[in-house]
């Protein structure tokens, strides 16, 4: 795991410590529908299974936030999965995207991961395709228990 800031141009990144995780929630809320309570809990039940938020910021405000997680399965070994990337609205096009995806694809070269994982929305699958990202063969299933 990788514990270094990056940088590009004018924007950091780097991991977001639980002291930090109530400025993320307005960035958040631009993505996910949730109160902030739900949001804080959330945050700190999935870090017991290693998810972490990067946060990309300008200026020392942050701008985006990046969620990821380590999964390891029978199927695909030891890949990142990315669960939420969401740059404030008012700083689409600043770069925030790009500047968290590859401090993520970095993260998981370092952990000796071979992919990155991520569901995208359809209006996001053109920033991934530029990225080099493809869409992934196997069908995403899902049943109410």
């Amino acid at each position: 795991m990788t514990t270094s800031t990056r940088s590009t141009a004018a924007i950091t990144v780097r991991r977001l410590s639980p002291t930090e995780w109530p400025i993320a929630f307005p960035v958040m809320a631009e993505l996910r529908s949730l109160d902030e309570m739900a949001f804080l809990r959330a945050v700190a039940q999935q870090s017991y299974s290693g998810y972490e938020l990067l946060g990309a910021f300008t200026n020392g405000k942050l701008i985006g936030l990046l969620g990821m997680r380590p999964v390891h399965t029978l199927a695909r070994g030891a890949f990142l999965y990315v669960d939420d990337l969401i740059v404030a609205d008012s700083h689409r096009g600043s770069g925030a995207g790009h500047a968290l995806m590859d401090y993520a694809e970095a993260d998981a070269r370092a952990r000796n991961m071979n992919w990155v994982f991520l569901d995208a929305k359809p209006d996001a699958v053109a920033f991934y395709e530029r990225r080099d990202y493809v869409s992934h063969p196997a069908p995403s299933m899902k049943k109410a228990v």
